[in-house]
């Protein structure tokens, strides 16, 4: 069966935002894991992309991704660490960045700080992909909307805008997610 991980975002947990509606959504064509991320009030890139490995030691082409936010940071950093040139399955991000704005005091900036400058190998990080679709919001308190452009030029991405959905968080009253799931099942 079709396996499909769903990498929730920084300070969250499987049961947040629109995950679980998601996972419903597509239950009966994948084997759906919504996996916890170690210290998800203050991540780690080593401890995120190593839990993901842990999940899907050796992905391929039946092995789906989807990240929200600091989630897209941790795929694309496990990508470019797969020592095999194997292609993965369908990639949507959701809120993915480069960048991050309006981060609200220093502690979050120095938790943040390594994610922002941790180089990521783009060409390592592209080897493995076959689509990649991410999913942007035009008032994003954090992700600046300049950031579909990077996706788009460095990692050939689908671009989707959506309109008014902030972070795409249950506090954006963003509790279901069609879209996602219908970039996940279209592809196949």
């Amino acid at each position: 069966m079709k396996k499909l991980i769903l990498v929730h975002r920084w300070d969250s947990k499987p049961e947040s935002d629109w995950y679980g509606s998601v996972a419903n959504s597509l239950n009966e064509e994948f084997e759906v894991q919504i996996p916890k991320m170690p210290n998800t009030s203050e991540p780690e890139i080593n401890a995120w992309v190593n839990k993901l490995k842990e999940i899907a030691p050796q992905p391929d082409k039946e092995t789906h991704f989807i990240g929200h936010s600091m989630g897209c940071q941790t795929i694309m950093r496990y990508l470019e660490q797969l020592e095999n040139k194997v292609k993965v399955g369908k990639i949507v991000f959701v809120a993915p960045w480069f960048n991050l704005q309006n981060l609200e005091n220093k502690e979050l900036e120095r938790i943040a700080k390594p994610w922002i400058e941790t180089p990521i190998d783009i060409s390592k990080v592209r080897s493995h992909l076959t689509s990649l679709t991410a999913i942007f919001s035009d008032n994003d308190p954090f992700v600046s909307l300049s950031d579909k452009e990077i996706f788009k030029s460095l990692l050939d991405a689908k671009i989707i805008v959506e309109h008014n959905k902030g972070h795409f968080t249950q506090d954006d009253n963003v509790n279901e997610f069609p879209l996602v799931v219908n970039e996940v099942v279209t592809s196949e």
